[in-house]
């Protein structure tokens, strides 16, 4: 299954949260070395709707609001560096629509 075109990711996420410098659980240091910026927001929109678009999703658990879908796969920076990442969305049961929930690195497997 893939998440469909047109599915939600609100502009808060990714200027607000994803690229705003946090002291805890900071991913905007992460997304900043693949040229991802706080005045580029859309750069990362469209590196999340390509790899969306382009990657299955597995099912990843569900709570009383929908179920939860992971995308596991590679996010093209805009500056040529690559970043593994893990990106969750939610379908909500109200009414089986798709929304943009996180994205956060892909950790190497222990071994």
């Amino acid at each position: 299954m893939r998440i469909p075109v047109g599915a939600d990711i609100p502009q808060e996420k990714l200027t607000h949260y994803l690229l705003l410098p946090k002291a805890r659980n900071d991913k905007s240091k992460f997304l900043a070395q693949a040229g991802f910026t706080q005045e580029h927001p859309d750069a990362l929109r469209l590196a999340i709707v390509s790899l969306t678009q382009s990657t299955e999703t597995v099912e990843d658990g569900n709570n009383e609001y929908g179920v939860f879908y992971r995308i596991e796969g590679t996010l093209q920076g805009i500056n040529g560096r690559n970043l593994a990442v893990i990106i969750i969305w939610i379908r909500w049961d109200v009414d089986n629509s798709f929304h943009f929930v996180t994205l956060k690195p892909q950790r190497e497997p222990r071994t």
